[in-house]
């Protein structure tokens, strides 16, 4: 079996999960319909929906079900946009971190090319922080023409933490919501909605150990959002379709289970991590650890690798039995840096070095010795191999792999 470092893309189903999935899946029923299978299935939904409130710091009536992550966080930033927009508007503006994930980056940027949108992008420190001056500068300048600040909860690359109270106190002294794709830092770190003060906040199924497509907006039950998608009014109107009982079953399974397990589970990944950033440098003294030392995700250590390209070391991983990532985009099969990382003050080169490992709840001691243990062949060769921009480039360092 190989080492699966890669947690943060998506992670294993979780026991409880899985029982719960496999037992609704065996049921037939739509949430909206009046007859008993359909009453049945709407009671799933509701206790599940009650399940991940008490998960996230919510109110049940706050948690909109979606597909997961992605869509989420498509709601939440078109969705507040268009409602302040219609209501003023010279609201135009949108703050938005430059270290967000593609599912608000893209959605940004299409709202600008789309819907007049002006966007002012947020900077980040060298660790890949949200500098609170610039974002405060922002809010005081124009606060009547600002729509919504969208800010992560945590790094999806680097795993850095972001001061989400912080921020969202900020907007609120000027009325302005703030939207937070905590897809990351939910089941990993302490998340409450209702303490963060946050307008909105995305969070998905697979990435705590529940299904591939399923998530939630949470949704302040002041707060309003235009719709993205029309149909049957279900989730208040604000989210139409069809609800998946059993996706929904097991996501709440596993934010259930997480959650629980939350402080214990998170001290043992941290160790796990901590073992595995000091093996990383005592191995490959070049290696450069990206992000906070300590304001980061348990689970996450991200390091740039001087003088090879990260698809490389990749693949060359992958071929020792270890599943990692880079993190970086690839379009047409040219590898192009992070933005993450270009955000905060790496050149294109440095970034191309990048390499991800990110641990969950079947990681093991084990498996970082794992790594240890075949990184230094495995840089060595991609060193050989060099910065050629293709992973074909691999045969040169003598392993025979071919993309």
């Amino acid at each position: 079996m190989p080492v699966y470092l890669d947690h943060a893309a998506t992670t294993p189903l979780s026991a409880p999960a899985l029982a719960a999935l496999t037992t609704e899946l065996s049921r037939s029923g739509n949430p909206s319909s009046l007859h008993g299978s359909g009453r049945r299935a709407r009671r799933v939904v509701e206790d599940s929906r009650e399940t991940i409130a008490r998960a996230a710091g919510a109110h049940p009536s706050e948690v909109i079900f979606t597909s997961g992550g992605t869509e989420a966080d498509n709601l939440a930033v078109k969705g507040l946009f268009w409602a302040r927009r219609d209501v003023d508007p010279r609201r135009l503006r949108i703050l938005c971190s430059a270290v967000e994930h593609h599912a608000v980056q893209d959605t940004v940027e299409w709202l600008e090319r789309h819907e007049g949108a002006e966007v002012t992008w947020l900077p980040v420190t060298d660790e890949g922080i949200v500098r609170m001056d610039v974002l405060e500068r922002e809010l005081a300048a124009a606060a009547d023409e600002i729509a919504l600040v969208t800010v992560m909860w945590a790094n999806n690359e680097v795993g850095a933490l972001q001061p989400i109270a912080d921020i969202a106190a900020a907007a609120a002294c000027h009325g302005i919501p703030v939207h937070s794709d905590a897809v990351q830092a939910f089941g990993s770190v302490p998340v409450s909605f209702a303490d963060s003060g946050l307008a909105t906040m995305a969070i998905s199924g697979h990435k705590i150990g529940g299904p591939v497509g399923v998530g939630a907006l949470l949704v302040g039950r002041a707060v309003k959002l235009t719709p993205v998608q029309h149909g049957g009014g279900q989730e208040r109107d604000i989210r139409s379709g069809t609800l998946d009982a059993a996706g929904i079953a097991a996501f709440a399974a596993a934010a259930d289970d997480v959650v629980t397990n939350l402080s214990v589970e998170s001290a043992r990944i941290s160790g796990l991590r901590d073992q595995l950033i000091s093996g990383v440098e005592r191995v490959v003294p070049e290696a450069v650890l990206r992000g906070p030392r300590t304001q980061r995700l348990p689970g996450n250590a991200h390091f740039t690798f001087p003088g090879c390209e990260g698809d490389s070391l990749l693949f060359l991983l992958d071929v020792a039995g270890v599943e990692s990532s880079t993190g970086s985009a690839c379009t047409a099969g040219v590898p192009r840096p992070s933005h993450v990382l270009l955000a905060m003050g790496l050149t294109e080169t440095e970034a191309r070095g990048a390499q991800r490992f990110s641990l969950g709840h079947t990681s093991t001691p084990e498996d970082v010795d794992t790594l240890v243990a075949a990184l230094p062949d495995a840089y060595e060769r991609a060193r050989k191999a060099g910065m050629s921009g293709h992973a074909s480039s691999i045969q040169t360092a003598g392993t025979g792999f071919s993309s």
